[in-house]
């Protein structure tokens, strides 16, 4: 597969199920989501379905799920602000315009008096004849400024007017996604590559190594080892390694026949080997499950491990850096994966995805983790930050993690050679 195409399929396919999760549990507890975005930067492709706009960006390294109420969404509308609106047969108010709508049929311009489109959604105004009447406005209205449209958020279908279990959800359930698309990818490795039965049967044979010189060949079922039995395929891995380069004598059971071929292993890469790979057999479905899920949770553990190592290395005036990956460095992996083949590919994804996974669950401002921090905080303290002071900290969050990325690339750059040699 190529490289390139490889890098976007993995990176498009880790981002779309992590901002899923957050859109997923973000429309369940009945939050207006603006946008659902792959990538930053200027968009290159965007459609609108619903009350959502999709989005394809240029940078592809990231996304985000835009959620009524995050941000500074809607131009205030003053008293004596003059407007145009249109309303539908019901009475009710379904579009304003900030500007003089051009081509828009009955648009009547009218003064605002008293405005409220979070509560009671009603909009009071002084209409051309002078008369004032309050009219009641659309759920999914819309205001239009310069050519842009944007549904109004009733109060109830804010992110911040629902409960702190359908916040903890929406936010948490990204890494979540990322966690479950993990094991299915790894479910899929494990139905792409054969299990190995243990026993000490030979599956395949390399030529030109000592094994294949001695004739060996697949089917052949080890007995002995230098006069030791050898009950499965552990006793004869360890009897190659102890022999240090030493002749092996081995009997062999061929179709009901019993030969006695000697061998010396060869060293390669400091291990020493005979070239020969063990039988294996098709995983079950039952198999294939039960190594998704252990395989995730074994990984998440060492993550976390390895994560909290770093964190020790701060304190020790260590520069953690040296431990990391950019952007470089993990497109580099992902294209030598690629070259490998589709299981290779598979599990390089599976892995990639429980990182993203628990990087977004650390608790640290700009990251998922980090709003659940400060819904921690909500819940002792029994009412919400300072939504101004959680941005800020979120602003500097961020700021932090771009130069940190810049700071691994240029890691990554210097040390472009050594992996290299790693892929290689």
């Amino acid at each position: 597969m190529n490289a390139i195409l490889a890098i976007a399929l993995v990176f498009g396919a880790l981002v779309f199920f992590h901002e899923l999760g957050h859109f997923l549990l973000a429309k369940r507890a009945g939050i207006l989501v603006r946008e659902f975005a792959i990538g930053f930067g200027p968009r290159l492709v965007a459609f609108r379905k619903g009350e959502t706009t999709y989005s394809l960006r240029l940078f592809p390294l990231g996304g985000y799920v835009r959620m009524a109420g995050e941000d500074p969404e809607m131009v205030p509308l003053a008293t004596g602000r003059k407007v145009h609106v249109r309303v539908n047969g019901q009475g009710q108010v379904t579009d304003i315009y900030l500007e003089r709508p051009e081509g828009v049929p009955h648009a009547m311009p009218v003064t605002v008096q008293v405005a409220d489109l979070e509560r009671a959604l009603t909009l009071t105004v002084e209409e051309p004849d002078g008369t004032v009447r309050r009219y009641p406005v659309h759920p999914q209205a819309h205001l239009h400024d310069k050519g842009r449209a944007v549904q109004i958020a009733p109060l109830d279908r804010q992110f911040g007017s629902k409960t702190l279990g359908q916040r903890f959800a929406t936010i948490v359930a990204g890494p979540v996604a990322n966690l479950l698309l993990a094991v299915v990818l790894f479910f899929a490795f494990a139905l792409m590559t054969p299990a190995v039965t243990g026993r000490p049967v030979v599956g395949d044979v390399e030529p030109g190594l000592p094994a294949a010189k001695a004739g060996l060949a697949p089917g052949d079922r080890i007995v002995s080892v230098n006069g030791r039995a050898a009950n499965d395929w552990t006793d004869l891995l360890e009897a190659v390694r102890a022999s240090e380069g030493r002749p092996l004598t081995l009997v062999v059971d061929r179709e009901g026949q019993r030969l006695t071929v000697t061998l010396k292993p060869e060293q390669r890469d400091g291990r020493w080997l005979v070239g020969i790979a063990p039988e294996t057999r098709p995983r079950t479905l039952a198999e294939a499950a039960t190594y998704g899920v252990v395989q995730t949770w074994d990984l998440s553990a060492k993550i976390v491990t390895f994560l909290g190592l770093l964190v020790g290395k701060l304190f020790t005036g260590e520069g953690p850096e040296a431990d990391l990956s950019g952007p470089v460095g993990i497109f580099l992996f992902t294209g030598a994966a690629a070259e490998q083949g589709l299981a290779s590919l598979v599990h390089w994804a599976a892995f990639l995805s429980v990182n993203l996974a628990i990087f977004n669950l650390l608790p640290f401002p700009a990251l998922d983790g980090g709003r659940l921090l400060f819904l921690g905080i909500e819940a002792l303290r029994g009412r919400p930050v300072d939504p101004e002071k959680e941005s800020l900290v979120h602003f500097i969050g961020l700021a932090f993690l771009l130069l940190l990325i810049i700071v691994v690339t240029w890691n990554d750059i210097q040390n472009l050679d050594r992996l290299r040699d790693i892929v290689d």
